[in-house]
């Protein structure tokens, strides 16, 4: 039984303790070193109120309103409509013929874990040492100062998800990031994000290790695999509760007790089994995604979304009967067996099913600073195909969706009154090959300004390179 207080916890959105979620004492749990032990200390720039001026909005919430102003005030949205009065000391800024839309998230990113420049020695996002390393967390491998981030953070993105590689079946826990420059990640991390865990499925687990002459070498192996390590945790949650029952007994039966060994790779999944640590799926295939939304019900986790699933077209109704989010690509197929039946309108299709929830993904450190052009290359595949898909739904693929899938909807994704004030400022429709993102806010603060780059911050990394370096 989760506690009242425990739920109050999780309503914050931090770590909880896993004595915590089993019903320990309050007591113990004020104790418990199964706290977040490296919590977020991101805090928003402070920055004076902006008002933008006759924009066309694209609010992220399926609506789009012609010649409107958005008040930013105090890191939040403050108001939208027209003829907004511009506060004290505000900055206006008109933007007459532009786009406004929510600040893009990618809910599929190696920077800082597989960062510039790629050398060996940079290249940490896959512990490939076992099939299972649900024990390690991304964020310990992130390189906040890699230049990735701030040529991400030109193309709009102020969110992004960064996930272990997929070498392994489980490969561990992801983290959020706030898109702000710093020299540590607890700087960007996004408050109260909640955790996911990374799982594989595939070629690329039974490739890893089918080299290696060790399990999993074949798919069948990855289920079992899998089913293995969802039954251990299961049996440490079993430990748990019944060392929870001695101690609530007292007496004798409390005297005796001993705690169970604590193992960080089971923490993970146990949290996971407890609702509280989503399941993000590297997967291609449809079968393979119908496989493991059958396990998710066999062991009661809960599978946010697939990533890349250049398959999913065949089961979108599937997906969102079992509200799963697949996140893919525009047009990457063909590379390897699994990703040879995609299709360009594979967005699309998923993005038709009543329900559905679609998102553009990146998996590239280039790729990420063009995700709006993605987004209008499956726009234009899905229209070839019939389907009327208009600017303010798209939006959504690159916004409220991933936001959906990250936990993180409540706080940003859209442009609504009260919302964090995560906007960017495009040139003209953002789904154009010709738009820019002329301006870039994060909770309210200019990160990005095309017009003034001396005001853009720099990568540590990037610090006294040349604005041409690397040019002929």
């Amino acid at each position: 039984m989760i506690t009242r207080v425990a739920l109050t916890v999780l309503r914050r959105g931090t770590i909880v303790a896993l004595g915590a979620l089993l019903g320990a004492s309050a007591a113990t749990k004020a104790s418990s070193p199964w706290d977040d032990p490296y919590p977020s200390t991101y805090h928003a720039s402070p920055s004076a109120p902006v008002l933008i001026r006759g924009a066309t909005v694209l609010t992220g919430t399926g609506t789009r309103l012609e010649a409107t102003d958005v008040l930013i005030a105090d890191g939040k949205i403050a108001a939208i409509g027209a003829s907004l009065a511009a506060p004290g000391g505000a900055r206006v800024v008109e933007a007459h013929g532009r786009w406004l839309t929510p600040g893009l998230i990618d809910v599929h990113s190696h920077l800082g874990v597989y960062p510039s420049p790629a050398i060996p020695g940079n290249s940490d996002g896959n512990e490939a040492t076992s099939p299972v390393t649900a024990n390690v967390w991304a964020e310990h491998s992130v390189w906040p100062v890699d230049p990735g981030f701030s040529t991400a953070l030109a193309g709009g993105i102020t969110t992004l998800e960064i996930l272990p590689g997929s070498a392994n079946l489980i490969g561990g826990r992801s983290v959020v990031l706030k898109n702000v420059p710093s020299v540590t990640y607890q700087r960007m991390k996004f408050p109260g994000a909640p955790q996911s865990l990374k799982m594989a499925c595939g070629e690329n687990p039974k490739r890893v290790y089918g080299e290696k002459n060790t399990a999993p070498s074949t798919r069948m192996g990855n289920v079992a695999g899998y089913r293995a390590a969802w039954i251990e945790a299961e049996e440490y949650l079993r430990d748990f509760k019944e060392y929870d029952a001695k101690m609530k007994a007292g007496g004798k039966s409390a005297a005796d007790a001993k705690p169970p060994k604590r193992d960080l790779k089971l923490d993970t999944l146990a949290r996971a089994l407890k609702g509280e640590i989503p399941i993000q799926m590297h997967c291609y295939r449809a079968d393979e995604m119908a496989i493991m939304l059958d396990m998710s019900r066999e062991f009661g986790f809960h599978i946010a979304s697939f990533h890349h699933a250049t398959e999913a077209y065949k089961i979108a109704n599937l997906l969102a009967e079992n509200g799963v989010c697949a996140a893919m690509w525009a047009d990457w197929w063909g590379f390897k067996m699994e990703s040879n039946d995609g299709i360009e309108e594979n967005i699309a299709l998923v993005d038709a099913a009543p329900q559905s929830c679609a998102i553009v993904h990146s998996d590239s450190e280039e790729g990420i600073q063009r995700l709006n052009q993605e987004a209008g290359k499956a726009i234009a595949r899905g229209r070839a195909a019939g389907l009327d898909i208009t600017p303010e739904r798209a939006i959504r693929w690159l916004t409220a969706n991933p936001a959906r899938a990250l936990g993180i909807l409540e706080r940003t994704g859209t442009i609504e009154a009260g919302k964090m004030a995560d906007v960017v400022l495009w040139s003209r429709d953002p789904f154009s090959v010709y738009a820019l993102a002329d301006e870039v806010y994060i909770d309210g603060a200019l990160q990005f300004d095309r017009a003034h780059p001396p005001s853009t911050p720099r990568s540590d990394f990037m610090l006294g390179q040349p604005a041409t370096a690397g040019a002929p």
